[in-house]
């Protein structure tokens, strides 16, 4: 099991979330965040005061899968996030130790593998 966490801009959320639906990878996590990678520094005017912007605004996915949904996942978030421009974000993929769902108390895959909700998925 691994823990995928994508970096991404905000406004390519829509496109990566509908390219993982495609893939069949279900369960995740977004929250909005602010970070700076390799974007160039840059500078606004407010209220009359010259002001450096640090932080640029991203969105940070986080993914449980199975081993099999590992590279679908990774594949979907590199192609649907990419624009080519400094900033796009990163890809992280971490070892999982163990996972449980709280509502029944699977444990491992059967905890990350879709369950059906009143007959549908």
């Amino acid at each position: 099991m691994k823990l995928i966490i994508a970096i991404i801009r905000s406004e390519r959320l829509s496109e990566v979330l509908e390219a993982l639906y495609r893939a069949d990878v279900r369960g995740l996590t977004v929250s909005p965040v602010r970070g700076h990678g390799g974007e160039v520094e840059q500078v606004e005017t407010y209220r009359g005061t010259r002001v450096k912007v640090d932080l640029q605004d991203k969105m940070r996915l986080e993914i449980g899968v199975s081993e099999p949904f590992v590279e679908a996942t990774v594949h979907a978030i590199l192609e649907s996030a990419r624009t080519g421009q400094v900033g796009d974000g990163k890809v992280f993929v971490l070892p999982v130790e163990a996972v449980y769902r709280i509502r029944t108390g699977e444990r491992d895959e059967a905890a990350v593998t879709p369950q059906p909700l009143d007959g549908h998925l």
